[in-house]
């Protein structure tokens, strides 16, 4: 059942829809703001920085978005400070991936709901990947997890989600797939987005890193990290077709990181309208498909209702999926 859940997350993030063709007419934000959930450096600063630069070029933003880091529980600070503070600003999106249906799912933002935001857009899906230090003496992940089988003690795993979130439930995916019985004896350490991780990595504080591929490249590019698994059905092309994939390597996981935005919930339709057309008229143009190429992305083209609708159904799985390994019940 794990697995088999895991897998349908998976068909369901690789799913496509039509993109929305024209602009919401009768609104333009003032002052547009990005909110990122985590420190610099991690996918959810990525995504709002590259998205808030691409609609400016693309003249979807007359004025430049405004990206803040706001840190803490995996996301729940930022959602509450939405939801509590901001809930009816209409300049305002906020970077989300499964890592937020995770934490929703999981109930780890106490008294907050998904039905308490607007969902956006997606933008694309991130694969999971597997890293470990450029000098590190593991060279594959099957010699990873085997020292984790045999003594879970010794091996800790770096992530930028919090206990039970995305990024540590990824590791699980395949310690589960490589026959670790308790996947719970896991060692993970979570930091405040993945780039605070790979510093803990290189620092020797930590035996390896779990994140995304778009998070890790840079620091793959830096020759401080190398990927030691990539958790795609199959290689992904051009800068990352030289990683493996963990299927090829015998361990039978896969795990695609949604990406995409949430706005408050008291937002206006109008506003609501247009910031789904902009940023579905992004998706569809040239130069994202360039940017997603680049980073690993994979198809995820979802807008309005249909992506309000898909994020609803990975909350619902990731909530079975945390139920079968324990981490709630």
């Amino acid at each position: 059942m794990f697995i088999k859940a895991t897998r349908l997350t998976l068909a369901a993030a690789l799913l496509g829809a039509t993109t929305l063709g024209a602009f919401a007419d009768g609104f333009t934000p003032e002052a547009p703001e990005c909110i990122a959930p985590a420190n610099p450096g991690g996918g959810w600063d990525f995504t709002c920085r590259q998205v808030g630069k691409s609609l400016q070029d693309l003249g979807l933003l007359e004025k430049t978005m405004q990206v803040v880091n706001l840190a803490g529980g995996g996301g729940g600070v930022a959602f509450a400070e939405v939801v509590n503070k901001r809930s009816d600003d209409n300049d305002l999106i906020v970077a989300a991936s499964s890592a937020t249906a995770t934490r929703l799912a999981q109930g780890a933002y106490p008294g907050n709901t998904m039905d308490q935001v607007r969902w956006l857009s997606s933008v694309g899906a991130d694969y999971g990947v597997i890293a470990v230090a450029a000098n590190s003496p593991i060279s594959d992940l099957p010699t990873l997890l085997n020292m984790i089988k045999t003594d879970p003690t010794k091996v800790s795993v770096a992530g930028g989600s919090a206990v039970g979130g995305w990024d540590h439930l990824k590791v699980l995916i395949a310690a589960n797939a490589f026959g670790v019985e308790d996947v719970r004896t896991v060692k993970y350490i979570a930091f405040d987005g993945g780039g605070e991780a790979v510093t803990q990595l290189l620092a020797g504080s930590v035996q390896a890193f779990t994140g995304d591929i778009s998070e890790a490249k840079g620091f793959v590019d830096s020759g401080d990290i190398k990927v030691i698994a990539v958790l795609s059905p199959e290689r992904l092309d051009g800068a990352f077709a030289s990683f493996p994939t963990a299927r090829e390597q015998g361990v039978d996981a896969i795990g695609a990181n949604w990406r995409g935005f949430y706005a408050p919930g008291g937002m206006s339709d109008a506003a609501y309208d247009a910031w789904v057309s902009k940023i579905g008229a992004l998706y569809a143009s040239e130069e994202w498909q360039q940017i997603m190429a680049n980073n690993g992305l994979a198809p995820l083209d979802l807008q309005g209702a249909a992506f309000q609708a898909f994020v609803a159904d990975s909350v619902a799985q990731i909530q079975q999926i945390s139920k079968e390994i324990g981490i709630i019940r």
